[in-house]
């Protein structure tokens, strides 16, 4: 939580579990990707991937958050099928230029961003 203080916007320090997730995934730069657990991790709560990855299903229509940027732990698109259409996180990512075959993120360790790492 110390380190999501950080990143939260002022007056922001009691928000939902799913608001901090919020704000960790609005900070991931376009052409990059994160996993359910790496924002999990970062929140503290290590365990709590799937929790993560609940509010990612409730975030794919909201335009401000870029949920097509959050995979799973090996670069598979697990949460395509809570957008709009099935290929919809798949072409939100191709462009910012994301390769993705047979619904894996190619190069996914060169394009990998930890939010532990990126904003600590």
């Amino acid at each position: 939580m110390a380190k999501l203080k950080q990143v939260l916007p002022s007056g922001a320090r009691d928000i939902s579990f799913f608001e901090q997730v919020y704000e960790v995934v609005k900070r991931i730069p376009r052409g990059r990707v994160t996993s359910y657990g790496a924002i999990a991790n970062f929140l503290g709560t290590k365990l709590s991937a799937r929790m993560v990855g609940w509010a990612m299903n409730a975030a794919h229509s909201n335009p401000l958050i870029p949920a097509h940027r959050v995979v799973n732990r090996q670069g598979l698109l697990t949460g395509k099928m809570h957008f709009a259409t099935p290929t919809e996180m798949e072409e939100r990512l191709a462009k910012e230029k994301v390769k993705v075959k047979e619904d894996q993120v190619l190069e996914f360790e060169k394009i990998f961003w930890d939010p532990s790492v990126e904003l600590s």
